[in-house]
């Protein structure tokens, strides 16, 4: 129900701030400003998204929680989206936000209704912790010639560094491969 006043709410909202503002200063200042805050806030944008792009990834090459700087991002983008979207109250709305301070407010009031229930690691790492012992395409084993094999095996014109029976140690070759 809050998302319908909201479709609702905005548009209205703007629509009267485009009548008042543009009878105020005329249609061609209006559009201007409209125009020019959506360049300004573009500008303003890439260049906070770039700074809460590097301190995510600062957070996670130091082992920090991630947690601000990934909300700061998403703020921003939807400062962003705010700015694009031509008139005054959405731009106010994404200006607002690219305020770090309103950016840390907006963070504390939505933290008061979340709950974490569960923390864990990422897929990846229960991937390899359950991964098969093969799965990289490599099996490891060991053989033994028994004179039945001798007997049995087709000829075959093997070079002499393949047609020998002893056994491989590790490091020296599998006789599958050559080096």
């Amino acid at each position: 129900m809050r998302l319908l006043v909201l479709f609702l709410a905005v548009p209205i909202i703007e629509i009267a701030l485009f009548i008042q503002v543009g009878g105020l200063i005329g249609l061609w200042p209006t559009l201007a400003i409209v125009i020019l805050t959506a360049i300004a806030g573009t500008a303003l944008m890439r260049s906070q998204g770039a700074h809460a792009w590097a301190e995510v990834q600062r957070s996670f090459s130091e082992m920090r929680d991630p947690t601000r700087p990934l909300a700061h991002g998403v703020m921003i983008l939807v400062a962003g989206m705010l700015l694009l979207t031509p008139g005054f109250f959405t731009d106010s709305l994404g200006l607002l936000l690219l305020i770090p301070g309103v950016r840390d407010a907006v963070m504390r009031q939505v933290a008061r209704h979340v709950t974490v229930t569960n923390v864990g690691a990422g897929a990846s790492m229960r991937r390899e912790a359950h991964r098969p012992p093969y799965a990289d395409g490599v099996i490891d084993g060991e053989y033994i010639v028994t004179e039945e094999d001798r007997t049995a095996r087709a000829p075959v014109d093997l070079p002499p560094e393949l047609d020998d029976d002893t056994p491989r140690r590790p490091g020296r070759g599998s006789g599958w491969t050559r080096h």
